[in-house]
C-alpha cells in the first residue's frame, strides 16, 4: 500500500476525534492539530476523486474540472477563514502556497527524484508558459504595494478598486491560459494527462456517479473540518508563539496542499517529472490567477474586504520564489543539486518568516 493510499484511509479517524476535541474542549492547539490532520485525507480524496471525474469526462471537460478544482481545499479553507475575519492570515497562505509550490514541491520532488534517477527531465514549452502567465500574477500582486510605497497618500478605496481590477484581469488571463492549454494548444499538455492516467493504473474509465458522490462528499468534509480548524488557529498559533504571518505562509499551506504535495513527489520518484512540475506550477499559478482574484470578490461580497496589498516583504519572497523556480525548470532538466537548493531557499524564507513581526 503506498503512502498516499495509507494516509487517505488511515487518517479519516481523526474526523470524528476532531470533533469530539472541540464538544469536549480539549484545547485549542489539540483542535489545531486534529482537525489538520483530518483535513489531509479529505483533500487526497477530493483530489482523487477530482482526477477520476476527470478522466470520466474526457479531455476538455476533465481538464476544466482539474484547472478548477486543482486546489479546492486550499481555497475552502481561505473562504471558511475570510469569513471569520482573518484576512492577514488569508493572504498570508496564498503568498504560503505559491512559495511551498514552488520552492518545497519542486525541491522535494527534483531532490527526491534527483538521488535515484540522477537526471531528470520535462516540457521546458510547459515550464515557459506558466513563468511568463506567473509574472503578470506577480505584477498584480506587486503594484499595489508600490503605489503605497511610492505615493504620499492613497485612500483605501483606491487600493480596494485597484485590487478588483486586477482580480478581473487576472481572472481573465487565467480564462485564457485554460483556452491555451484546453484547446488551442492542447498538445503540449497531452505528455502529462496520458502520464497521470498511466500513473494511477487506469485501464477502464471509472465510475462517474461513485466519484461525482465521493468529490462532492469529500468537498462538503473539507468545509466542516476546515471551520473546526480555523476556530482554533488563532488561539493556537498564538499559544505556540507564532505570528499570523507564519501561520499563513507555512502551516496553512502545509495542510491545505498535502495531498498535491504527496502526489507530485510520487510521481518524481517514479521518473515522471514532466507530471511533477506540471502539478507544481500549474497549482501556483491556479493560485495566483484564480485563487486570489476570486478571494478578493468573495470579500467584497461577504463584507470582509480583502485587496491585494501584500507587504512588501511578502512580494520579495514570492518574486525571489518565480525567478529561482525559473531559472531552474527554464531548462527542462533536474537533478538533486537543483531541488536542494529550492529546498534551501524555503528554508531560509521560512525562518525569515518565522522571525518577521
Amino acid at each position: 500500500m503506498g503512502l498516499k493510499r495509507f494516509v487517505s484511509f488511515s487518517f479519516l479517524v481523526f474526523i470524528p476525534l476532531s470533533v469530539a476535541a472541540e464538544k469536549l474542549e480539549w484545547g485549542a492547539l489539540t483542535v489545531f492539530i486534529v482537525a489538520a490532520l483530518a483535513i489531509v485525507p479529505l483533500a487526497i480524496w477530493l483530489s482523487t476523486a477530482t482526477e477520476e471525474v476527470a478522466l470520466a469526462t474526457g479531455p476538455t471537460i476533465g481538464g476544466l474540472l482539474n484547472a478548477l478544482f486543482g486546489n479546492a481545499t486550499e481555497l475552502i479553507i481561505a473562504i471558511v477563514a475570510l469569513r471569520g475575519g482573518l484576512v492577514d492570515i488569508v493572504k498570508a497562505s496564498i503568498t504560503g502556497t505559491l512559495i511551498a509550490n514552488l520552492l518545497l514541491v519542486m525541491g522535494l520532488s527534483m531532490f527526491l527524484g534527483g538521488i535515484r534517477y540522477k537526471e531528470q527531465s520535462f516540457a521546458p514549452v510547459v515550464a515557459r508558459v506558466n513563468a511568463s502567465s506567473m509574472t503578470v500574477a506577480i505584477a498584480a500582486i506587486l503594484l499595489p504595494a508600490m503605489v503605497i510605497y511610492t505615493s504620499t497618500s492613497v485612500p483605501e478605496t483606491a487600493i480596494s478598486t485597484m485590487s478588483v481590477v486586477a482580480a478581473g484581469v487576472l481572472i481573465a488571463v487565467y480564462g485564457m491560459t485554460l483556452l491555451f492549454s484546453l484547446k488551442t494548444h492542447s498538445y503540449l499538455y497531452e505528455v502529462s494527462q496520458v502520464e497521470l492516467a498511466d500513473d494511477e493504473g487506469h485501464h477502464e474509465k471509472p465510475n462517474l456517479t461513485l466519484w461525482m458522490t465521493v468529490l462532492i462528499i469529500a468537498t462538503l468534509g473539507v468545509a466542516f473540518e476546515s471551520e473546526i480548524f480555523v476556530g482554533a488557529v488563532e488561539a493556537a498559533t498564538e499559544g505556540l508563539g507564532l505570528t499570523p504571518l507564519f501561520t499563513g505562509v507555512i502551516l496553512l499551506p502545509l495542510v491545505g496542499g498535502a495531498a498535491e504535495y504527496v502526489t507530485a513527489v510520487g510521481v518524481a520518484l517514479k521518473n515522471n517529472m514532466d507530471l511533477s512540475v506540471s502539478i507544481a506550477l500549474g497549482s501556483s499559478l491556479l493560485v495566483a490567477l484564480l485563487v486570489a482574484p476570486v478571494l478578493v470578490v468573495i470579500g467584497q461580497v461577504i463584507g470582509q474586504p480583502m485587496d491585494l496589498n501584500f507587504s512588501l516583504f511578502e512580494v520579495v519572497t514570492v518574486i525571489i520564489s518565480v525567478v529561482i523556480a525559473n531559472v531552474i525548470s527554464l531548462d527542462g532538466r533536474s537533478n538533486w543539486l537543483e531541488g536542494a537548493l529550492l529546498l534551501a531557499t524555503y528554508s531560509i524564507l521560512g525562518t525569515a518568516f518565522f522571525f518577521h513581526t
